[in-house]
């Protein structure tokens, strides 16, 4: 089962790795980048569409490690309320034992 994933994981990698070639090779007029108080260089269309996805996948990661760090800190302070109601009700059990004999 586990090579059925990876099959199917590697063709899906390849249908992208195949479109972006497409996308790159369809989209190869230069283009100079006015950004009001910079002058970019003319570079392929494709090139700064790329550029524009990466630094948006950066930003939206940046954007969401804060929720990421504090809801690692809720799951660290869930388990270890986790262990100490277990130790809690293992100690319980034992009492409870413990009264019977």
């Amino acid at each position: 089962m586990r090579w059925i994933k990876g099959l199917i994981l590697a063709v899906i990698l390849l249908i992208v790795v195949l479109v972006g070639i497409l996308f790159a090779v369809n989209n190869q007029q230069a283009i100079a980048l006015n950004l009001i108080w910079l002058e970019l260089p003319a570079v392929s269309l494709s090139v700064w569409l790329l550029t524009t996805l990466v630094f948006g996948v950066l930003l939206g990661m940046l954007a969401m490690l804060g929720v990421y760090l504090r809801l690692k800190a809720t799951l660290a302070r869930s388990q270890r309320h986790n262990k100490q109601q277990r130790k809690e009700l293992d100690s319980l059990r034992t009492q409870e034992f413990k009264e019977l004999a």
